[in-house]
């Protein structure tokens, strides 16, 4: 019976790997001809933040790099660039989040229903057609919680 070498057998165990474009997207030094629509996905907030008062989501995007790049001149970028847009309860203000750090973060939430909206935009703040996401939930009273356990705490401390 004949034995293979060791260079056919490490050969034969070759596995596929994804590559750095697999995984990152195209480079930014190549021009992308008919680029395919950008996406926004969003999670629903974690359960975690909410009973904190806090609102954390993780997202991510398609075909669209979240980078800190603004006017005119970042449409001309390819691959696209772009950042979000959040506004917390229909309020008449919203902030531009270009971080990428794959998760939405507001703190502080009041209890109650809050409604928070991600919007996917272009460097000149105009949103991708679709890509709006709006999440409804609700913060549980934490404070009353809180609160409980502070009386708690201070009766125990006045009988002793």
């Amino acid at each position: 019976m004949a034995q293979q070498s060791p260079q056919a057998n490490a050969q034969t165990q070759v596995t596929t790997v994804a590559s750095a474009r697999d995984i990152r997207g195209a480079s930014p030094y190549v021009a992308i001809e008919n680029e395919p629509a950008p996406k926004l996905i969003v999670d629903p907030p974690l359960p975690e933040g909410l009973v904190q008062g806090v609102y954390w989501a993780q997202y991510r995007v398609e075909n669209l790099h979240i980078v800190p790049v603004f006017g005119e001149g970042g449409r001309q970028v390819s691959p696209r660039a772009g950042h979000l847009h959040i506004i917390v309860d229909d309020l008449p203000w919203w902030w531009a989040d270009a971080s990428n750090n794959n998760t939405v973060d507001i703190a502080n939430l009041p209890p109650g229903q809050h409604k928070v909206r991600i919007e996917l935009v272009d460097p000149h703040h105009t949103i991708f057609p679709g890509q709006v996401v709006t999440q409804t939930f609700i913060i549980p009273d934490y404070n009353s919680a809180a609160a409980h356990q502070r009386n708690l705490h201070a009766r125990s401390t006045s009988l002793e």
